[in-house]
């Protein structure tokens, strides 16, 4: 059994800088959104091959994102995505189960990255790990997804293969049968 790491201390990460700041606006996310985050802070480590972050201080700087059961770091530039614990299947897992998401004809929308996420107000969420994608999205009435994950959203969302199954027989049917 896995045990489920600690989340960290993130009142111990430093909040971002002012030119970290300055590139996440010239980029198109709107400021309104990046004051819900604040403080915004930054972490520094290395993504492991379990796509965990392994805080490393002489490592790179990622941006920290608190969910529910896990704590989600991204590189802006170039697109890593890792999180603390293994926890989370989404960022922005919240809109999830959510029921304003679909309400009044809603849908939930599924970005590429979280660049494109926070550029949306973050109105949905940036899957991180698709192997779970059909046991938490095939309950949601309606799904937007963008262009660029529609072949790995497809693929994705179809059930997986049940257990092979056996037809038994009563003993006493057989030779009633007969």
């Amino acid at each position: 059994m896995n045990a489920v790491l600690p989340a960290p201390d993130l009142d111990a990460y430093p909040p971002i800088e002012w030119r970290q700041l300055r590139w996440l606006l010239d980029q198109g996310v709107p400021i309104t959104v990046l004051m819900e985050f604040l403080p915004l802070r930054v972490a520094r480590g290395i993504v492991g091959p379990n796509c965990r972050l392994d805080e490393d201080p002489m490592g790179k700087q990622f941006i920290v994102f608190e969910e529910l059961e896990d704590v989600l770091y991204w590189r802006p530039r170039s697109g890593e995505l890792a999180s603390w614990n293994g926890r989370a299947f989404a960022l922005g897992e919240a809109a999830i189960d959510d029921p304003a998401t679909c309400a009044f004809g809603g849908h939930l929308n599924l970005w590429p990255d979280p660049l494109s996420w926070l550029r949306a107000k973050c109105d949905g969420c940036v899957i991180l790990d698709w192997s779970r994608a059909w046991f938490r999205l095939h309950d949601v009435p309606r799904i937007a997804v963008h262009e660029l994950l529609l072949f790995q959203y497809r693929h994705h969302m179809k059930p997986p293969p049940g257990p092979e199954t056996f037809v038994l027989r009563d003993a006493s049917s057989r030779s009633a049968a007969s």
